[in-house]
């Protein structure tokens, strides 16, 4: 029995994680990294995880966020977002 989920957009599958994200996100602001947002998470893991793996199920991607290191989540916030608006990257993978 193929039990396959299908994503009919990225927004789609964004909501589908939201609450991994909410949760790692509450995690992290607890450590007294506040201006973490789940959109963070979610394009850090887009852009620098999730390109190069082929084929992810959704508790791969479930499982990445509760594993990502906040320290390389903070330089990549720091880096990358600190002057511009936050968005949900929904470029395709």
């Amino acid at each position: 029995m193929n039990r396959e989920i299908k994503f009919k957009s990225l927004q789609e599958l964004y909501d589908r994680l939201l609450p991994a994200l909410k949760s790692k996100t509450k995690e992290i602001n607890k450590k007294g990294f506040n201006y973490i947002h789940e959109e963070d998470i979610w394009n850090y893991l887009k852009n620098y995880k999730w390109t190069s793996s082929k084929a992810l199920e959704l508790c791969d991607m479930v499982e990445d966020i509760f594993r990502v290191e906040i320290k390389e989540l903070d330089d990549y916030v720091k880096s990358y977002l600190k002057e511009e608006r936050r968005i949900i990257d929904q470029k395709e993978i």
